[in-house]
Parts: C-alpha cells; structure tokens; sequence
C-alpha cells in the first residue's frame, strides 16, 4: 500500500497594504471640475501622422481661447500609425495651454510595457486617461502588424488602479504611486446593449472614475443608456461629431455602426455643396449638445478631418458654465 503524503496548508501572507489614492479634485483640472459637478468640455485632436505637431498645437491653441477643457488625443485610433498620444499631449500641454486626455489601448502593448509607459505618463505630467482596449491592426493600413492584447479595457483600469494605489502590475509596492484620472469609453449604440452594461459596470468597480461615449446622434439610446448606469454614479461625457456630408453619415452607420437617425440623414442628404453640409451638420451637433445638455456632465467634440473650427462653432452651443 503506498503511503500518503502529509499536506500542509499554509494561510497566505496578508496583501501588502495600498497607499491611499489621491483624490480625483487633486489629480487634474479635469477631475477638479468633475469632481465639482461642473459641465466639461472636450475636443478631440489626432496625433499627427509626421513628426511635425504645429497644426496641432495650434488647434489646440484656437480651443484653449474658446474656453475648452480639455484636448483628447486618440492612440493609433483605426489602427493608424501616428506620433505617440502621450508625447502629443505632453506637447500640446507645453505648448497650448491647456490640458490633454491620453487615451491608451492595449493593443501595442503586454503589460511590461503598459506599466512603464503609465508611469511615464504620470511623471511627464499627463494626469488624464481614456482605457481603450484598441482597434484590431486588420482596420488599419498595416492589417499583419501583431496586436498584443494581453488585457482589455476592464484589465487596463485594474493596473492603472493598482499604480494609483501605489502598487504595480503584480501587486508588489513601489515606494510611490500615480496619480491619474481614469476614463473608460462606452457605446450608448451598442447592438448587444447587456454586454455593454455588464462591461461598463466591470470597468467602473476596477476602478474608473469617468465615462466618455462614442458618438451619439439618436437621444433616445443614450437615454436608455443613462437609465441602464444610473446605479453608477460616475460622471458621464457626450461624444459629439459634427458630419461634414451626407457620405460621412453614411460612414458612420456602415463602418462605426454608430446609428443616425433617419430625419438626421434626410436633413444631410438635402444639402448640395459641401460647404452647406458642413453647415447642416454643425447644426445638427449644436441640436444636440444643447438637448443633452442637462443629461450628461459634459461633451466630447469630435474635429472631423482636423477641421477644428467646426468644434469650435458646435461648442458655442454649450452655454454658460
């Protein structure tokens, strides 16, 4: 008969205890105004594609004088290579005067270097985040390039959490911590709208602290979304683009599956010259900021094809703040 081994359990050692974050108001001056209550603003700018940031900088620059909030810069948005989003918003914060929102995708990345480049972040002084999981390369113009995906979105805040907590990847204490505002993104046109939910809930309880959407042109599905979060109180921003034709319009159901009314379709097919569909769909983002006004804590407004006046023309719908 053979003899059995003697097992010995061991208790695990008690969990190294996390340093106390900082407060969202002590973060940025975005988390100052959230955290206030106060209606946000923000314009999204793309890196450029070159190593040359002036066109940028300087649309940054017009949106700093308009009284925008905040510049968010995509990362490699449709699997684009462009110059990095953190040194684009560190230039842009250099050199505009206004603070920058970084997203980060997991898509580049393993988790080695998502910690090193969060803590790059931080200490450059790049406080507020966007956690994106990231366009697959197959949208992109480099479709064989390796996506890495070692997390999603939902993991990208639980690290950001821990290095704000003052621990890293593994959990293991640094010595000191990060201080960023973490946002995460959500889709109020989402074709299976549980999934959503249950994503957005895991995003907010790994720590997120704001929420901002995809575009959104139909108010009765961001209602429904709103009603569908409202357990969670974290401050929710708008997506806002203003279309530029009848053909970005159709873009946007066909390709971003980003639904457009039919009556906001109607209005864009009517036009007939260019300049009077940018006209018609300024006016159409200016019906809608101003609808969901009271609804969200703030509005993202999208720059189409880096023309940044036409943000500038839908923010002046916004109002007092």
């Amino acid at each position: 008969m053979q003899k059995k081994l003697a097992v010995t359990v061991e208790e695990p050692q008690a969990k190294v205890h996390a340093l106390a974050p900082v407060p969202a108001a002590q973060k940025s001056k975005l988390g100052a105004r959230l955290a206030e209550g106060k209606f946000v603003s923000f314009v999204e700018i793309l890196p450029p594609r070159g190593v040359d940031a002036s066109l940028e900088i300087a649309g940054a620059r017009r949106c700093a004088e308009a009284g925008i909030d905040c510049i968010n810069v995509p990362d490699g948005p449709r699997a684009s290579a462009r110059m990095s989003s953190q040194v684009t918003c560190q230039l842009i914060q250099q050199h505009a005067g206004i603070e920058a929102v970084n997203h980060f995708c997991c898509r580049d990345r393993n988790i080695l270097g998502i910690q090193s480049e969060l803590l790059g972040t931080h200490t450059a002084g790049v406080r507020n985040l966007i956690c994106i999981t990231g366009d697959p390369p197959r949208m992109g113009l480099y479709p064989d390039a390796t996506a890495v995906f070692d997390v999603d979105a939902i993991g990208l805040v639980n690290i950001v959490n821990n290095l704000n907590h003052g621990l890293d990847i593994g959990g293991n204490p640094m010595g000191s911590q990060t201080a960023l505002l973490i946002g995460v993104g959500a889709n109020p046109g989402a074709l299976n709208m549980d999934e959503e939910i249950r994503r957005f809930d895991w995003k907010v309880e790994a720590g997120a602290e704001y929420v901002v959407t995809q575009p959104v042109f139909d108010l009765d599905l961001l209602e429904a979304f709103l009603k569908r979060i409202a357990h969670v109180k974290i401050p929710v921003i708008c997506g806002i683009w203003p279309l530029t034709s009848y053909r970005n319009a159709e873009f946007m159901v066909n390709e971003l599956r980003v639904p457009v009314p039919e009556h906001f379709m109607e209005r864009m097919r009517r036009v007939d010259n260019a300049e009077k569909a940018r006209e018609e769909g300024v006016n159409i983002a200016r019906e809608m900021v101003t609808r969901v006004r009271g609804m969200v804590q703030g509005v993202q407004l999208s720059a189409p094809f880096g023309r940044y006046q036409m943000a500038l023309d839908v923010a002046e719908a916004i109002g007092p703040r």
